[in-house]
């Protein structure tokens, strides 16, 4: 099914894969740009993530205020991710991407700013909107490249993303101590702006081919017909949001649980525990550096269906365990089993159903991200923390057999 974004179509490829020119254009500056903008987009959410005990402080918020005005992140990326898949049909996702990037950035340096917990939700009201409009839109840029390359390449992007937060809660972290989060948050959004106005630049100034033109002589398609493969797009579409659910709920588990659960049953210091996060942030990135390589020789169903086993036997491993090693052993092979299950799931709805497929995809796996922690924190009170998160292991070993029913969905088309 061809893409529906309006401006970036695929290009015309050599015949051969392998001749110099395919070669020369797998890292072209469209790919480097946009690289550019998925690192740029995880460095902000990190640098603000590490600054929200001091916002906290400074709107005096309790515990449940500031869990609301989080949600709020959420409800703002929920609302605008359709309409973004709509504005990414129109004007094309290469734009939308750098106007949100920019929204983003600015919308970054806000929360310092405010002085309750009601502007708080508001200005991260805006935050979400963004943050929830660059991922729409830099994924819809992101499919289009992967067409035009004809190569599994979307890990890489999402590589880039991972390893902007690891640097962002980095810097953050060095800085939390020596200036204050609203000269660092400004500092991130400059950093952002910059990002913007260079990478943007790039990326909009990068060849966008032509869709080849309808042949005349092909007959019209009946109604039927058209509305069947209508909706066989938008079961594989949900199939596929589905299969990022699952990942982002074993992901968004792990943020918040993981360290909790390294202290609390394992008895381990403080220190071990944040290097037990650290550990699966680490083994995400290396596993989405290596997704293109893995893609092309095991096949995209493969490399999701193995992620989703592995991440599945490493959370059964980490969660009862009765000592550290295993435990972090656990959560590196969750963090390589889950790497490249989201990415590879979003670029096949993008692909099947374009931008509004990726914004569909990329809400059901949005929700997966907000649901983990909640859901995990109250199978803790219930039965125990080591009981709750086996529940990722259930829903990666579900993420890998979505793979497996959207092939068979996939293969199963009508012609």
């Amino acid at each position: 099914m061809p893409l529906l974004n309006k401006t970036e179509a695929r290009p015309a490829r050599p015949s051969s894969p392998t001749s110099p020119s395919g070669r020369r254009s797998s890292w072209s500056a469209a790919r480097l740009a946009l690289t550019a903008f998925f690192t740029v987009d995880g460095f902000l959410f990190a640098a603000w993530v590490v600054r929200i005990p001091d916002v906290r402080a400074q709107v005096a918020a309790s515990h449940s205020a500031l869990g609301l005005a989080l949600l709020c992140i959420s409800a703002g990326a929920v609302a605008t991710m359709a309409l973004v898949g709509r504005l990414c049909l129109r004007y094309g996702s290469r734009r939308v991407t750098v106007a949100s990037v920019a929204v983003f950035s600015l919308a970054v340096a806000l929360p310092a700013h405010t002085h309750s917990v009601l502007a708080l939700g508001a200005v991260l009201l805006l935050f979400g909107a963004g943050y929830g409009a660059a991922n729409v839109a830099m994924n819809s840029a992101a499919v289009d490249l992967v067409a035009e390359l004809r190569r599994p390449v979307m890990p890489s992007f999402h590589a880039g993303y991972s390893l902007g937060g690891l640097l962002g809660a980095a810097v953050g972290g060095l800085l939390a101590g020596r200036i204050s989060a609203s000269w660092a948050l400004a500092a991130s959004g400059a950093l952002g702006l910059a990002v913007v106005a260079l990478a943007g630049t790039a990326l909009l100034r990068a060849p966008a081919a032509a869709r080849p033109a309808p042949r005349e002589s092909a007959a019209p398609a009946p109604a039927g017909a058209a509305a069947r493969l209508s909706g066989h797009a938008r079961l594989l579409v949900v199939l596929l949001g589905l299969t990022a659910l699952c990942t982002a709920y074993g992901e968004g588990a792990l943020a918040d649980w993981a360290t909790l659960h390294l202290t609390d049953d394992v008895h381990a210091s403080t220190a071990t525990a944040a290097a037990g996060y650290a550990a699966f942030a680490f083994a995400m990135t290396a596993g989405r550096l290596s997704g293109t390589w893995l893609s092309e020789r095991l096949g995209q169903t493969r490399v999701m269906l193995l992620g989703g086993l592995a991440a599945c036997a490493g959370m059964a491993t980490a969660a009862p365990a009765p000592s550290v090693p295993l435990v972090l052993a656990g959560f590196v092979l969750v963090g390589l089993g889950l790497a490249n299950v989201f990415p590879l799931a979003i670029a096949q709805a993008g692909a099947a159903a374009g931008p509004q497929g990726v914004a569909t995809a990329s809400t059901l796996g949005y929700a997966g991200m907000l649901i983990g922690p909640p859901v995990i924190g109250f199978l803790a009170d219930a039965l125990s923390l080591p009981a709750a998160l086996l529940t990722v292991a259930a829903s990666s070993a579900l993420a890998g057999l979505l793979a497996l029913a959207v092939r068979r969905h996939r293969t199963g088309r009508p012609a």
